[in-house]
């Protein structure tokens, strides 16, 4: 029978930790991230549709605004899910994976409004 995955280990005094999966932990937040940024494309395009543009042209944009953000999120994961088993535990890569998760939710929050103001000054110049 197998054994369960242990994600503890206990230090050098006895204390028992929980080991991070860095791996597992990007994982989790691109794919929260996608969905979060997804909401917020369709909040702010549907928000845009409303506000006078009555083609089809926002709804093509909105699937290729979600499907152009899918590969920018595959390489913040690929950087992490890659890593090998004694590595991905390194209490040592807090950092860099504090900075990418950092700059992935800026994408994931901000790329949406971002496109969306560029988007209406455009539409406003065409007008």
């Amino acid at each position: 029978m197998g054994e369960a995955i242990d994600n503890t280990h206990k230090d050098g005094d006895g204390n028992s930790g929980h080991l991070h999966d860095w791996r597992k932990a990007m994982s989790d937040n691109v794919a929260l991230a996608l969905i979060v940024y997804t909401g917020l494309q369709i909040f702010v395009t549907v928000n845009a549709i409303k506000q006078g543009v009555s083609s089809t042209l926002p709804y093509f944009a909105l699937v290729f605004l979600v499907a152009a953000i899918i590969p920018a999120c595959r390489w913040f994961e690929r950087r992490w899910v890659n890593l090998p088993e004694h590595v991905a535990h390194d209490e040592a890569l807090s950092g860099a994976f504090r900075r990418d998760q950092i700059m992935l939710w800026l994408i994931a929050i901000g790329l949406p409004f971002v496109l969306t103001g560029i988007a209406k000054a455009i539409f406003a110049a065409i007008a």
